[in-house]
């Protein structure tokens, strides 16, 4: 029974030590953006699940809510990218704030884009 306990325990280490090494040398700032992605793709998957399961009626809806969703997770990876502080070498001339106002402005043109999808 202990080597099975000891066979689990090297096959869950190195989830838990990934999750700790990410606890552990990950910004709050980035946590936060990355919690926002996880938000995200669960929106998108459960609009997706919706559609096929239930109904896609307003079909123009179901595009622009599932577009919406995409659209603004490769907007937030995209600010992930910029503001993760390993990646100053690639953007040397975008500083955390200039990357946000992209984003903001980014993701005011996404909304306008869908809003205007749905009549």
């Amino acid at each position: 029974m202990s080597s099975q306990t000891q066979s689990q325990a090297q096959q869950q280490s190195p989830i838990l030590s990934l999750w700790k090494a990410y606890a552990q040398n990950t910004s709050d700032r980035l946590k936060f953006i990355d919690s926002f992605l996880v938000f995200l793709m669960i929106s998108g998957i459960i609009q997706f699940v919706y559609c096929v399961l239930v109904t896609n009626f307003p079909f123009n809806a179901f595009l622009a809510g599932f577009a919406s969703t995409v659209g603004q997770f490769v907007l937030t990876a995209s600010l992930r990218s910029q503001v993760n502080p390993e990646n100053r070498q690639e953007f040397k001339d975008v500083s955390p704030e200039r990357a946000f106002a992209d984003f903001v402005l980014g993701s005011i043109v996404l909304h306008f884009f869908v809003f205007n999808f749905l009549g």
